[in-house]
């Protein structure tokens, strides 16, 4: 593919840029969904992090732990899963450290959430520094990839959707069962009650506080995982600080998909988008102004259609006018058109910059909708039964 070129954006540069932009969005949505579960109920969670955090670690100390208990006789999947469940357990634990200092103790949940994710990243380098490190511990290995059959040979999508590895699966059934859940049946209800007028709920025979501590203990478990993706499906061992902050672009996926999974999920991949694109183009192979300002097209049309999807979602609640969504996918069509009919100069971008990416995209859309979204209104305050 020459640079400059219109056949260095092809489809197969698009394909394989969907799929890793999937793969990376699916930490970020799972620590979205914690944030959900816990947000939902009403207790404020910015220790998304730390639990993330914490599950990757975990997730390599409990898959090498277990293989060496068992001395390599089971299948080296048998080790992964069980690091699996150790990274969702100590997950939770912390979830429900966070829930007994904010439900319990009634401290302000954005301090407490502040000490978790500092706890956090004090005991992981710790261990790291005194256990994982000085032993070289190898990790034992990664889950396998899961090819759907006749569904993964779908020209196009079948590449990008069903030829993954099993947590992106599981993100995406998670997604789909809370959505379901939160907005059709009795406990999603209870919990957005619990949420919006705790009081209300209580006199109706809601326990606030336990259903509180539920959610938020429950969420903790899927930031686990979206931990253990980053060791069990990524690079197969612990790194310290392996996170990046994944855990805060989660809480901004959240906020920005107005504490909805579908929303969020719809807003992580923006951000896994972002990512993806960093990592594609520093590999060189086409002309980066070109493909950020096609791509930049193609995310302002995805934003609108994320947008015309949330306000459909909660249609009695928005009322501010379409003719917005409208504007920005007339500006997305635009750069497309400017990105297929200039013709760029070729420059080196700094990687630096490229790593920069889904920070950039946190910030913009921090600025530009966080003011926009309505959070459940009885959200970080303690409830005290009369």
């Amino acid at each position: 593919m020459g640079r400059g070129k219109l056949a260095a954006v092809d489809t197969v540069f698009f394909t394989g840029l969907l799929f890793l932009a999937l793969v990376k969005a699916t930490p970020i949505a799972f620590g979205a969904m914690a944030g959900l579960m816990s947000e939902r109920s009403g207790v404020i969670n910015i220790a998304i992090e730390g639990m993330m955090l914490m599950g990757a670690m975990m997730a390599f100390l409990g898959s090498v732990f277990f293989n060496d208990l068992t001395g390599g006789a089971l299948p080296k999947i048998a080790s992964l899963l069980a690091g699996l469940v150790v990274a969702m357990f100590f997950s939770a634990m912390v979830a429900l450290l966070h829930a007994l200092l904010s439900i319990h103790y009634k401290v302000d949940q954005i301090i407490s959430g502040t000490v978790i994710n500092l706890l956090a990243v004090g005991v992981t380098n710790f261990v790291a520094n005194a256990f994982i490190d000085p032993n070289r511990i190898a990790g034992v290995g990664v889950l396998p990839v899961i090819s759907i059959p006749i569904l993964s040979e779908i020209p196009f999508i079948g590449r990008i959707f069903f030829s993954h590895q099993p947590l992106v699966y599981v993100m995406l059934i998670m997604v789909a069962v809370l959505q379901y859940a939160l907005f059709k049946t009795p406990w999603g209800l209870r919990t957005r009650a619990v949420g919006e007028h705790p009081l209300a709920a209580d006199t109706v025979g809601i326990n606030v506080n336990r259903r509180r501590y539920i959610n938020v203990t429950l969420g903790g478990a899927l930031a686990g995982l979206g931990g253990a993706f980053l060791v069990l499906e990524s690079v197969g061992r612990f790194q310290k600080l392996m996170t990046t902050g994944r855990g805060f672009i989660a809480l901004a996926a959240l906020i920005f998909g107005k504490w909805t999974s579908v929303g969020a999920l719809g807003s992580a991949l923006l951000f896994g988008f972002a990512e993806a694109l960093g990592v594609r183009l520093q590999l060189g192979d086409v002309n980066e102004l070109q493909a950020l300002a096609l791509l930049a097209g193609i995310g302002i049309i995805a934003l609108a259609g994320v947008w015309s999807v949330l306000k459909l979602i909660r249609r009695g609640e928005d009322k501010r006018p379409s003719r917005t969504i409208g504007v920005l996918a007339i500006v997305g069509l635009a750069t497309i058109a400017a990105a297929l009919l200039i013709e760029w100069p070729s420059i080196e971008i700094p990687i630096q910059f490229l790593g920069l990416l889904p920070f950039i995209a946190t910030v913009l859309v921090l600025a530009g909708f966080v003011g926009r979204a309505i959070p459940p209104a009885a959200i970080g305050k303690p409830y005290e039964k009369a």
